[in-house]
């Protein structure tokens, strides 16, 4: 029994720590890049070394590798958000929308990373099962298009992944460049003020693309 209890404990210690170090190496990749980042400066903020971070993840390209999944692994909360099924469409799809640039704004430094990302034409990413996440992303848009095209409130025929890739676009253009947004057009971009407005346009902009004409 004692050695159960403190084989979990170990489990659960390890999983801690592994978590702690993802989340370091999220900021320490969205401010530095892969190139500039250095697991010196990771392990030294968690309290840990550099030993313990291969262990885990391998090499820094493991750790980095272990970032971008758990990056997309958030992306995809809006998806678990709210229960769309027990919704009308419309409503279930301006959730969808509205949960999506709300977990786009609360994690500016994952969208960082996701553009650096592209910028190296997705070396990492094509390493990283993306099936669950890629599933889960379609068909929860799926179930809303054929419940609203059911309704008569949808547009008939919307292919979900084209509709899910435009929220998606949306929702990380904005937060991409909230910074040159906040200069060129002199708004405080960051504002809980502009944030709301451009989640409103951007929920807005999703319902008159899917909404049925009557």
């Amino acid at each position: 029994m004692a050695q159960a209890v403190a084989k979990e404990r170990r489990k659960r210690d390890a999983s801690a720590t592994r978590a702690e170090l993802i989340a370091v190496a999220t900021d320490e990749f969205a401010e530095k890049g892969l190139a500039g980042a250095r697991v010196e400066e990771i392990a030294m903020r968690t309290a840990t070394s550099k030993h313990m971070i291969y262990y885990h993840f391998g090499s820094k390209d493991g750790l980095y590798r272990a970032v971008l999944e758990q990056a997309y692994e958030e992306f995809r909360v809006a998806e678990g958000a709210v229960n769309y099924d027990d919704l009308p469409a419309l409503e279930a799809l301006a959730a969808l929308a509205g949960a999506t640039f709300d977990v786009h704004a609360a994690h500016p430094a994952i969208v960082r990373i996701i553009m650096a990302e592209n910028i190296n034409r997705g070396q990492h990413i094509q390493l990283i099962d993306s099936f669950e996440q890629r599933e889960l992303a379609v068909d929860t848009m799926r179930r809303i298009l054929d419940r609203g095209a059911a309704e008569g409130t949808l547009k008939s025929g919307l292919d979900p992944l084209q509709v899910h890739l435009t929220v998606s676009a949306l929702c990380f253009h904005y937060i991409a460049n909230v910074h040159t947004f906040g200069h060129v057009f002199e708004i405080d971009a960051h504002s809980a003020e502009q944030m709301r407005v451009r989640r409103d346009e951007i929920i807005a902009t999703v319902l008159s693309r899917c909404t049925a004409t009557r």
